[in-house]
């Protein structure tokens, strides 16, 4: 696939461009409601997939196929990201109309590390070939250890970022609005609002580990690697408080990750033996999300009318 210079330009431009449009929509602080969230997750799904078209249009079905499966795959996991971020949010006590900026200055994070990540991956590969079949072990280890550990609870406070960010930086408890740090006793402190964006920066960090190996058992062109991760990170934050309040009845969809990462592992390990078809990839990844959350919903319908 060769990629002209002024193709990464444009997609550049694009995400600039929208993430100003973001922050300026977003710029005083306030509750995003679940219409506005939804509102924001049909306009970044429909980027990413109106994105995807001209990939198709362009270079034809097989890179548009791979790019959609990249983004289906970096938007499933993305979903357990969120689940994280809750946890955060609530540990830390983050009034609902503060989240929203942490999350924006998250994602912004986020694509720049995953850029690095990106292009460190290129270069193994490019150089040493055998580092595919690490990747699907990691992935296929991973997998088994979500499903094993699916259940367990997180605790943001044995986070060693976390632990060595308040080392170091002196912080307040009390929030100051928006701000990260703020000046207290004739000295600048950080707030709680700069802890919870040191754990979502190093949350997604983590993350990236698994997905990012992910997509390159879908592709190893860097520019569809790339663009599908920023497309579905983009709409990270929009998901968040769309499915925030919700998270309590997606039981099974840990399972479901697991298996996209347990299949996207063994198809790293099946190079040599089997190319596994890029339609058949689609189907699984798409399948096994479907298949979690429609599992979830009806097994949690009884207590969702409870509480309804």
């Amino acid at each position: 696939m060769d990629v002209p210079l002024w193709a990464w330009a444009a997609v550049l431009a694009v995400i600039a461009v929208m993430l100003a449009i973001d922050l300026f929509a977003h710029r005083k602080a306030h509750v995003v409601s679940v219409r506005e969230a939804a509102i924001w997750s049909a306009v970044w799904v429909g980027l990413g997939l109106s994105f995807g078209a001209v990939l198709w249009w362009s270079w034809g079905p097989q890179v548009g196929g791979e790019y959609l499966a990249g983004y289906l795959i970096e938007k499933s996991l993305a979903v357990d990201n969120v689940f994280v971020f809750a946890l955060i949010f609530s540990y830390f006590a983050v009034p609902r109309e503060l989240q929203h900026r942490v999350l924006f200055y998250g994602v912004l994070g986020a694509l720049v590390f995953r850029a690095l990540f990106i292009a460190g991956g290129v270069v193994l590969i490019d150089r040493f070939g055998w580092v595919l079949y690490l990747f699907g072990a990691f992935l296929v280890f991973t997998g088994y250890r979500m499903f094993v550990h699916r259940n367990d609870e997180l605790d943001p406070s044995r986070n060693p970022a976390l632990r060595l960010f308040r080392r170091f930086v002196p912080t307040t408890d009390n929030y100051d609005g928006q701000r990260f740090v703020t000046r207290m006793d004739g000295r600048l402190v950080a707030t709680p609002l700069l802890s919870v964006l040191v754990l979502v920066e190093t949350t997604d960090i983590i993350f990236a580990v698994d997905s990012i190996p992910a997509i390159f058992a879908v592709t190893r062109e860097p520019f569809l690697v790339f663009t599908s991760n920023a497309f579905a990170i983009l709409g990270l934050r929009a998901m968040y408080f769309l499915l925030a309040d919700l998270m309590h009845r997606f039981i099974y969809l840990k399972a479901g990750l697991a298996a996209i990462l347990v299949f996207v592992g063994v198809k790293m390990l099946l190079l040599d033996v089997w190319k596994v078809p890029i339609w058949l990839s689609l189907s699984v990844i798409a399948g096994c999300v479907t298949v979690a959350v429609i599992a979830s919903l009806r097994a949690t319908r009884s207590e969702a009318a409870r509480r309804a």
